[in-house]
Order: C-alpha cells, then sequence, then structure tokens
C-alpha cells in the first residue's frame, strides 16, 4: 500500500512538472507579454537603485554577448531574472529596429529610431548615439508604465554589446523620481 502511495506521488508529481513546462513552453506571444507584465508590476515595491539597473543590463550583456537571439527567451515571462523591481530589460539594434521587448511585443521586428515621445524626443535616436559615443549611458524620456497607456517621465540605462556581426542595445529603466533626478544630477 505504501509503495502504491510513493509511486502514485511520483506520477503525480511528474504530471505536474509536464504540464507546467509544456503550459510555458507552448504560451503565445499575448500571454507571455502578459505575464511579463504581470511580474513587472509584482515587484514594482521591490526597491531598486541606478546599480541595480547598471547591474541587470550588464548581466543581460553578458548572456546576448554569448548567446544572441537564443538569448531572448531569457528576458520573458514570469520566470525571468531581468523582470524585476517594476522594471524589465528590452532589446533593441542600432538600426533601430526593436528586437525584443517582454511587454509590447507587438514593438518587435519595428524600426523605431524615429519614434517621438510626447515631448517629441527621438529617445531611441539618441540611446544609440550614446552607445556609440561612450558604450553605454542614460537617457530621459517618457513612456508609459507597464498597466498604464499615459506616458510618464522615464530614466534609462542602455549599453552596446555585440554578437557577430550584431550590434545590440540592452536598456532597462526606472519611473523613480528619485531615481531620475539623482542621475539627472
Amino acid at each position: 500500500m505504501r509503495g502504491k502511495k510513493i509511486i502514485t506521488s511520483i506520477f503525480l508529481a511528474a504530471f505536474i512538472l509536464f504540464f507546467n513546462v509544456n503550459c510555458f513552453a507552448e504560451m503565445g506571444p499575448d500571454e507571455l507579454a502578459k505575464a511579463s507584465e504581470a511580474k513587472a508590476v509584482a515587484t514594482s515595491k521591490d526597491p531598486l537603485t541606478t546599480d541595480l539597473i547598471e547591474k541587470k543590463v550588464n548581466e543581460a550583456c553578458v548572456l546576448l554577448g554569448q548567446k544572441g537571439e537564443a538569448a531572448f527567451p531569457d528576458f520573458q515571462g514570469r520566470d525571468s531574472n531581468f523582470i524585476f523591481a517594476g522594471t524589465y530589460i528590452w532589446i533593441h539594434d542600432q538600426n533601430g529596429f526593436m528586437r525584443m521587448h517582454p511587454i509590447k511585443y507587438k514593438l518587435n521586428g519595428k524600426n523605431l529610431i524615429n519614434l517621438t515621445d510626447s515631448n517629441g524626443k527621438q529617445f531611441f535616436a539618441v540611446m544609440n548615439e550614446v552607445c556609440n559615443e561612450k558604450g553605454s549611458g542614460w537617457v530621459d524620456y517618457m513612456w508609459p508604465k507597464p498597466g498604464e497607456k499615459k506616458p510618464s517621465p522615464k530614466i534609462s540605462f542602455v549599453k552596446q554589446v555585440k554578437y557577430g556581426d550584431e550590434i545590440f542595445v540592452v536598456g532597462c529603466g526606472t519611473y523613480d523620481p528619485d531615481i531620475i533626478a539623482k542621475v539627472k544630477q
């Protein structure tokens, strides 16, 4: 009897693990974006600093420099270490094409180089200029918070990374007014 319970428990655990893995693997882009957004919202009360943003961007650059586009799934979904403290990593390229946005996936593949924020700033072009000139740096602009449609002041740290012949720009930002003020000093 005890042996049957153990076998049943093992079978049940294996089934649950298999079911969860397959459900996540089969998650469509809309569900994946919703899971990414939910994690950003759920972690929004966690402490965030400029050092943490820069650390996560640097970690993302290492991963992207090793794996290229094969690393994109690591930046998305509820289990991503790159969605944290209410923010997330996104990746665009030096030509201005969004390569991976964990929440606004409909931007993927679109050229955003001429996109302007509500103040008229071509912030993707500015991000690329900063990366071309310095390798990395901070850029301020207007962008909607996760779960919102209205733009808010945001500041992002961006860094350039190469994989093969491709040049990516990895970014991560915050809406925290204290961090924005600190970076702008």
